[in-house]
């Protein structure tokens, strides 16, 4: 029997949504790094200051995507996210 959580309901091999890792910089120099599966909407949302937007960037001008890099699924994203964040805490 397939896995099921590999098909829709009816029986078509489902997509799986491919998963990015990005570092977005504040007009003050900052850096943000985040997960996302559609990295220019995400980007989008942070520049808008409304509620979707990481409260990060509130005050610090537009942001301006610096990397991306697709990594596959979500938890793989999840994964080189803390890998990042674990670096920078080591500069």
């Amino acid at each position: 029997m397939p896995d099921i959580r590999t098909y829709n309901f009816l029986g078509e091999k489902r997509r799986m949504a491919e998963w990015s890792v990005y570092l977005v910089r504040a007009q003050d120099g900052s850096l943000y790094t985040g997960v996302s599966n559609d990295v220019e909407r995400r980007v989008a949302e942070h520049a808008s200051g409304g509620p979707r937007g990481a409260k990060f960037f509130r005050g610090k001008g537009p942001p301006e995507l610096v990397f991306q890099e697709t990594v596959g699924d979500r938890s793989q994203a999840l994964r080189a996210e803390a890998a990042i964040k674990k670096t920078a805490q080591g500069r």
